[in-house]
């Protein structure tokens, strides 16, 4: 990670961490490296939240005063700003998000013309601009650029998520959660176009309640929803619409190890899934790798983050894979997790199977996790701390190969976090104190967050 872009953008508090200026900067960068020896082409998504509107004509500035077009498919997802970059032969794309996180928080997200995260040796240059006061030339006369309105890149992105279903929805009470995010008018058109009844809630933004109780990441009103409504199944995806949580007929929580394991199951029970391992990172449950043993379906783990999910896949070929956030990816219609279509393809599962989601979910048993995120000095120094090293070496010890520690930067928030995971909530518990108490006394520690 460089010093601005983490796995997942730029991002930070708005006007404080990231400001308008670091993204005129940002659009003066990439309209000038894209429009050399031509005009080009730049698209930008904005997600609900106050800031997104004014983080988009800084961009827009930057960008035509160094000669590209900027093509505005305004608030939408950023997979749709994946898709539109990589099938309408864009330069790049940039979505506008903070993703999960509160209003006040935003982030830009660089995506490439084939719809992946941008590489890092452009966005390293990016921080170099941005940190020196050299100035690009400028644009002039018929070389300036120009924004153009861009909403029917939108629809169509709407038109091939509705294409990739394979049954109607007809007769299906499903739930949506729209975080009051980008999803907010989306979602419910895809389901309905497909013949669901759908029930839809989060669903009005007015820029400060972006995630606000809702969304992926406050699943419990979903659950109500779905239970008080007597509804089949539900979704719940985040403020861009990159991750999505499910809710089964009986209220339980669905997330992304166990979409996993019910998508790999049901391609491998049809045959589409072939050699292709699941790709997981390294905080996805071991409950997903004993059954997938059992079903024999092989899997990798990478570092955290759907950014290092998508290299393997990319490199390795394979079909499926994601974070038990909801960052699920399917490369053969994605080349970035996508919240809507990952909802579809558990309909089809579910659909085709004929058995409701809470049995299609009950092959795999979880193990107990406990995850904290700890405020301390240093990051680096804390890791590197030979008292919280052996910490970490003891509850290792103790756990054996009835559970696993995780000890971690986050790519996003500046804390660690502590997981810890065993055969009880109780262990869970105790061994995460026990690694904090560490910090503590090494003096490392500031607060849990």
């Amino acid at each position: 990670m460089g010093k601005y872009f983490g796995t997942d953008g730029f991002r930070g508090e708005a006007n404080k961490d990231l400001n308008v200026e670091h993204a005129y900067k940002i659009g003066r960068f990439l309209g000038n490296y894209y429009s050399r020896d031509r005009k080009a082409k730049v698209v930008i998504g904005k997600d609900t939240r106050r800031s997104s509107y004014m983080f988009e004509s800084a961009l827009c500035a930057g960008l035509t005063a160094s000669g590209a077009d900027a093509y505005l498919l305004h608030v939408t997802t950023t997979p749709s700003v994946s898709f539109i970059a990589r099938a309408d032969d864009f330069d790049c794309g940039i979505m506008i998000s903070a993703s999960h996180n509160p209003f006040y928080d935003n982030g830009i997200k660089v995506i490439n013309g084939a719809g992946e995260k941008m590489e890092e040796e452009i966005l390293l240059k990016i921080e170099d601009y941005i940190d020196t006061d050299y100035e690009l030339p400028y644009a002039e006369g018929d070389r300036i650029g120009c924004t153009i309105d861009y909403s029917s890149g939108r629809n169509r992105y709407i038109g091939y998520l509705i294409s990739l279903a394979t049954r109607s929805f007809k007769g299906w009470k499903v739930g949506l959660d729209c975080a009051n995010g980008s999803t907010w008018m989306m979602a419910k058109s895809v389901f309905d176009a497909l013949g669901a009844d759908t029930h839809v809630i989060a669903n009005k933004p007015d820029g400060l309640n972006i995630n606000v109780d809702c969304g992926s990441t406050h699943i419990e009103n979903l659950r109500k929803h779905v239970l008080d409504n007597h509804l089949d199944i539900g979704f719940a995806f985040d403020g861009d619409a990159d991750r999505c949580i499910a809710v089964d007929e009986k209220g339980n929580v669905v997330h992304g190890d166990y979409i996993m394991y019910i998508c790999a199951k049901y391609m491998q029970e049809r045959g589409t899934l072939g050699d292709s391992k699941v790709v997981t990172t390294i905080m996805s449950n071991m409950g997903l790798y004993l059954a997938l043993d059992e079903l024999g379906i092989g899997y990798e783990k990478t570092a955290v983050g759907d950014k290092y999910v998508a290299e393997n896949m990319r490199q390795n070929g394979h079909l499926i894979g994601g974070e038990q956030s909801g960052h699920i990816i399917f490369s053969r219609y994605a080349n970035t997790g996508d919240g809507i279509l990952t909802a579809l393809k558990v309909m089809e599962a579910v659909i085709e199977s004929k058995e409701p989601l809470s049995v299609l979910a009950s092959g795999m048993k979880m193990y107990p996790q406990k995850l904290k995120n700890v405020i301390v000095t240093d990051k680096d120094e804390t890791l590197a701390c030979e008292e919280v090293k052996e910490a970490v070496r003891q509850v290792e010890e103790d756990l054996g190969k009835q559970g696993r520690v995780v000890l971690r930067k986050s790519g996003t928030e500046p804390v660690l976090r502590v997981m810890v995971e065993a055969t009880t909530d109780e262990l869970c518990e105790e061994k995460v104190d026990y690694i904090i108490e560490a910090m503590k006394k090494a003096g490392r520690l500031i607060r849990v967050k």
